[in-house]
């Protein structure tokens, strides 16, 4: 295999035109060149070099992997700058999962400050919902990812950075009984039919639901399923039961329904970005995580 900081010194040589001349441009002892050059010619098995009186010339092979050398120190300069970009988040490809009310509400501002501040960054933006997000930053597939979970969880080689705590709010039908009052404690909603906001699997927002009503003394009696907060209010306003949904959930709210505070308790869900330790030095990644908590707090 060709030794490229040998065909470096090869370069130098036909460039200046004389061994001298080069070992005094790289800082080397004439004979030292020499001695390159010899073990170059060793490797190609072929001469360079040929001398012309106190100089040299390169024979066809010497200009051939001159030429290379060349086109290599081109490249090597050009993958050094790029690093350089990509190290100080000037360029390079972030990949962002999150699941629907997190993309309605908290990732176009912080997208938008990302792309002011880093214009060279791409983003491969994916929803993925119903399933969970985080498995894919366990995996190394995203580089951030926006996941409901509890104050205090842990997982390994990922970091779970806080950005709010979002509160579940009841939405009943107008008319009802308990529109009236102003807040409601959760366990008056104990004896209510309800519409659920999941299908299939217990995910991690009905969870918090299934755990804030247990705390108030009942499980709720979920009878009509739906996918997505939208349709579950649809459920409500024809007086097919009630429902929780977080506030990021009612960016749109039905005319058919009203909503209220809830306490007694209060369930909220802890959204976090998830992302893994290792990754956390990448200015362009920092700065995302910066602008997801600003606009959390805004």
């Amino acid at each position: 295999m060709l030794d490229v900081r040998r065909m470096q010194i090869l370069r130098a040589v036909v460039t200046s035109g004389s061994v001298t001349a080069a070992a005094a441009n790289l800082g080397y002892t004439p004979s030292a060149i020499s001695q390159q050059i010899a073990v170059l010619e060793k490797e190609t098995r072929t001469a360079l070099l040929e001398r012309i009186g106190r100089g040299v010339r390169p024979t066809a092979a010497g200009r051939l992997l001159s030429d290379y050398a060349r086109t290599i120190g081109a490249q090597v300069a050009e993958a050094e700058s790029a690093l350089a970009d990509l190290r100080e988040g000037r360029t390079g490809r972030l990949s962002v999962r999150y699941f629907a009310t997190a993309g309605a509400t908290l990732l176009p501002p912080a997208l938008a400050r990302l792309r002011r501040d880093h214009p060279g960054i791409a983003v491969d933006l994916r929803l993925i919902d119903p399933e969970d997000p985080l498995p894919a930053v366990e995996r190394g597939e995203a580089d951030l990812a926006v996941v409901v979970r509890p104050h205090g969880s842990a997982h390994d080689g990922v970091e779970l950075v806080h950005l709010l705590d979002d509160p579940y709010l009841a939405v009943l039908p107008k008319g009802h009984a308990l529109a009236g009052k102003r807040v409601l404690d959760l366990a008056d909603l104990a004896g209510e039919p309800w519409v659920s906001t999941e299908t299939g699997p217990v995910g991690p927002c009905l969870e918090i639901l299934l755990d804030g009503c247990a705390a108030a003394g009942f499980t709720p009696g979920f009878v009509v399923e739906s996918d997505d907060y939208a349709t579950a209010q649809g459920f409500v306003a024809a007086g097919l039961g009630v429902c929780l949904i977080p506030r990021t959930g009612l960016g749109t709210r039905h005319a058919g329904v009203v909503v209220r505070e809830v306490r007694r308790p209060r369930p909220f869900r802890a959204i976090h970005a998830a992302v893994r330790r290792s990754s956390l030095g990448q200015p362009a990644l920092h700065d995302l995580i910066t602008a997801l908590r600003e606009t959390a707090a805004e």
